[in-house]
């Protein structure tokens, strides 16, 4: 078995603060089951350590940092899974994982075998920094710039249980990539970082403010372009400063840092930083190269080799199995070292619900993890694991093995790769139900010839306008509402979360969800029919307006 890598090893002083932690929370639930506090007292102390009630019983969110996990941490998974849950875990667009059929009294312990692997679910809500996501990629692929992994930690412990940003008007979260290509939707999210190397060779970064879903969309504003390493606490301090000073507290669906910057514009919003920049001790927040090298080296780094003729092995495999080429075709990704390859493991079966795992499914990718990949994993905001560092050499035992658990799908990127939330049958704040329609357009386009044929296209489903299956970003975006007692999908099109990201446009009127399964069939028809030679569904969008399709989705109704 290998060693672990890929994320930051805990030392004692990590491990003290959360047994100190997980005791007062333990105490606050004995006191909330005694009736001593109310749920009104118990609610922001709960949420603060992950904790939420939803329709049917508590769900705990666990953050998983950067997104990446090592196999006895996904062991720990299956076992919460198995022992307090319904014998799976439901991995986010947050790179984190819920548990939904949790019991209060049952939670303590499970904080204690958490922290026995050195996780925990400590500001996975509440208005606070929550986890920081990164770059399902880090480290591994070969079009990075900079491996985010290492500014994300320092951003994770700067952020964590920070004196002044414990109660913000809102929830707030930042999100960084080190690659040209933005796999991280930073333009989505309240802070979104962009790293690059820097002319001395230090990295800087590109930063964006104010992105974000839910009920206004808007995509996030270039607030400073190259900022030196130095200075990155410092200007995600102040930025964040300005917001929990002028941010609207008397109103939650405008108290978001996307409406204050809208509200004072982007350039007196960098004016205010800029002035709360000059007034600080920036020497106090100096992220220096060896503050840096220090948090590098609590990263085990994994040995990389491979035989001469890896990639002669892998060709041949791809030649004479077609169903393990298509699979490589969509489902793998270039990595940096000769001989090796990035495998993406879709939790997408057809017609099956997205982002879930069993815990035998959690405990065989923990164990092909082991075998393959160094024992590390990444959870991608689109719901997906990854392992990052597959010998090419060994890609077919790889893909054979996730076969035998059903977890081969070859849709990653595709119509099949449904991104979508919980929806109404478990969220109190959800208007229809996310997981049936995502099983029936999953079942609907399950062939993965089928798949390969329409080529990219995403479908995002939200349960409501909050926008947690992140609807405004899909190419075809499903909003949840509510007419009248019955569940009715709007339609979008268009939005993308990438390089050039744009919110998707409402189709038309919302429609049952059998016609909006029926509608989108139809759409995807149209699309096959009229695009041009090499052209992907946002191309043929691009080039004809949504016209064609509105016509086609709409045609019966």
């Amino acid at each position: 078995m290998s060693v672990p890598v890929g994320h930051y090893q805990y030392d004692q002083v990590d491990r003290d603060f959360l047994e100190a932690r997980i005791a007062e929370f333990s105490e606050q639930v004995a006191r909330r089951i005694d009736g001593s506090l109310s749920e009104d007292e118990f609610k922001p102390l709960r949420l603060m350590n992950g904790l939420y009630l939803q329709l049917h019983a508590y769900m705990l969110r666990i953050a998983i940092p950067y997104g990446t996990i090592d196999s006895k941490q996904m062991r720990m998974f299956a076992h919460i899974a198995r022992r307090y849950d319904r014998d799976y875990g439901h991995f986010t667009t947050r790179q984190n994982i819920q548990f939904n059929w949790i019991k209060l009294e049952e939670t303590p312990d499970i904080l204690r075998d958490l922290a026995s692997v050195d996780m925990h679910a400590i500001q996975t809500s509440g208005n606070c920094i929550r986890n920081v996501t990164s770059d399902e990629f880090a480290g591994a692929a070969a079009d990075e710039l900079v491996d985010p992994r290492i500014h994300a930690e320092i951003l994770r412990q700067w952020s964590t249980l920070h004196p002044e940003f414990t109660f913000l008007p809102r929830k707030f979260k930042i999100a960084i990539s080190g690659s040209p290509h933005d796999r991280v939707a930073a333009r989505f999210h309240d802070i979104g970082i962009l790293a690059r190397p820097g002319d001395d060779g230090r990295t800087v970064f590109r930063i964006f403010v104010g992105g974000g879903l839910g009920r206004t969309p808007i995509i996030g504003q270039e607030i400073f372009d190259a900022v030196p390493e130095e200075r990155l606490l410092a200007t995600l301090e102040a930025i964040v400063r300005v917001y929990n000073a002028h941010g609207r507290r008397d109103n939650i669906y405008k108290a978001r840092i996307k409406i204050l910057v809208q509200a004072l514009g982007i350039d007196a919003y960098r004016e205010a930083v800029e002035a709360e920049l000059a007034q600080m001790d920036l020497e106090h927040y100096r992220l220096t190269p060896e503050m840096v090298d220090a948090i590098q080296a609590r990263f085990a780094v994994p040995e990389l080799s491979a035989p001469d003729n890896a990639a002669q092995e892998l060709a041949s495999k791809r030649r004479e199995n077609p169903e393990f080429d298509l699979w490589v075709r969509s489902n793998t990704h270039p990595h940096r070292e000769a001989g090796h390859i990035i495998a993406v493991v879709s939790l997408k079966p057809a017609g099956g619900i997205p982002g879930d795992a069993t815990s035998a499914q959690m405990d065989r990718l923990a164990d092909l993890a082991d075998e393959y990949s160094f024992g590390e994993l990444r959870i991608t905001h689109l719901q997906n694991i990854v392992l990052g560092h597959v010998r090419q050499d060994r890609l077919y035992a790889l893909w054979s093995s996730l076969k035998e658990v059903d977890l081969a799908s070859a849709n990653i990127g595709l119509i099949g790769d449904i991104v979508a939330c919980p929806g109404l049958d478990y969220c109190a704040l959800a208007n229809a139900r996310s997981i049936p329609i995502a099983q029936k357009l999953g079942a609907r386009f399950g062939d993965a010839s089928l798949q390969a044929e329409i080529g990219a296209l995403r479908i995002n489903i939200s349960g409501c306008i909050n926008a947690c299956g992140h609807h405004h970003a899909g190419h075809i975006g499903l909003l949840g509402v509510d007419k009248r007692g019955e569940e009715f999908f709007q339609i979008t099109l268009g939005g993308r979360a990438e390089n050039g990201a744009s919110i998707g446009t409402i189709l038309g009127p919302a429609l049952p969800e059998d016609d909006t399964v029926d509608a989108i069939a139809r759409l995807v028809d149209r699309y096959l029919g009229i695009r041009q030679k090499g052209e992907t569904f946002l191309d043929t969008l691009d080039r004809l307006g949504d016209a064609p399709f509105k016509e086609a989705a709409y045609e019966t109704v």
